[in-house]
């Protein structure tokens, strides 16, 4: 299937690297005209450079995804800027917890429920005002298969990802009539810097977190691209939230 985004703009927030800058990277490929944010300004930039590589339009926005008048301004920005809103695609995320839920930190449960959850709300409360105006349009949002199941020494990231989905599914439920869809990916463990410091830490994760996957192997963010662009285009024009997995098998034992 050939899936085009061809005069459509679209926005990657999270999108300084691993699936924000593969998924950026696809749109522009498929056409699209590609707006990124990342609190990371050089690692933003260098991803607008890429879509520019590719021909491509390509536009960076600095954001912080919890500061509501930063998320407001870049939504307002990319309108300036291209003249609507298609898509939008919510990555941003963080997680830095690997501990049992009695000795994580109050601060670490603040910072990671803010930006995973409060982020998504706060752009799609902006991206769903500017569809609404325009007529409809298609969100993803990026959840992971530990917002369906559970993710032991990661309670506070799970239950982020468990109100992503919540959240795609409400505003799926309530915007469904107006032409906005919403969806979630949830995918697994994917080779991405975060992966790659957990391997260099520790050699026996990568063969570790390999064997939970049935398929025998953990995912490439080319391939969470793949499913992004598929929910997010005309292919998947009666689904809306769906909480996708691109996990090689691992919710289904």
């Amino acid at each position: 299937m050939n899936i085009r985004f061809d005069n459509k703009v679209v926005l990657v927030t999270g999108g300084g690297g691993g699936i924000g800058r593969a998924s950026a990277l696809a749109f522009a490929r498929a056409g699209a005209k590609v707006a990124v944010t990342d609190p990371d300004v050089p690692a933003g930039e260098a991803t607008a450079a890429q879509v520019r590589a590719l021909g491509a339009e390509a536009l960076f926005v600095a954001a912080d995804v919890v500061n509501a008048a930063q998320v407001q301004a870049m939504v307002s920005q990319v309108v300036a800027h291209f003249g609507r809103l298609d898509c939008a695609f919510n990555n941003a995320g963080i997680e830095e917890e690997h501990m049992r839920l009695a000795d994580c930190e109050e601060a670490t449960f603040d910072r990671i429920l803010g930006v995973n959850v409060k982020g998504v709300w706060l752009c799609m409360k902006y991206q769903i005002q500017q569809m609404l105006a325009q007529g409809g349009g298609s969100i993803v949002n990026t959840a992971s298969v530990a917002g369906l199941i559970g993710a032991p020494k990661m309670s506070a990231y799970a239950a982020s990802k468990h109100a992503v989905v919540g959240l795609t599914k409400s505003a799926a439920a309530e915007y469904g009539r107006k032409g906005i869809r919403v969806n979630a990916v949830c995918p697994g463990v994917i080779r991405t810097v975060m992966f790659e410091r957990a391997v260099a830490a520790d050699p026996k994760v990568g063969p570790a977190v390999a064997g939970i996957h049935p398929i025998g192997r953990i995912g490439e963010a080319d391939e969470v691209a793949a499913a992004v662009l598929w929910l997010s285009s005309d292919a998947a024009s009666f689904v809306t939230g769906l909480a996708h997995t691109v996990d090689g098998g691992m919710t289904s034992v």
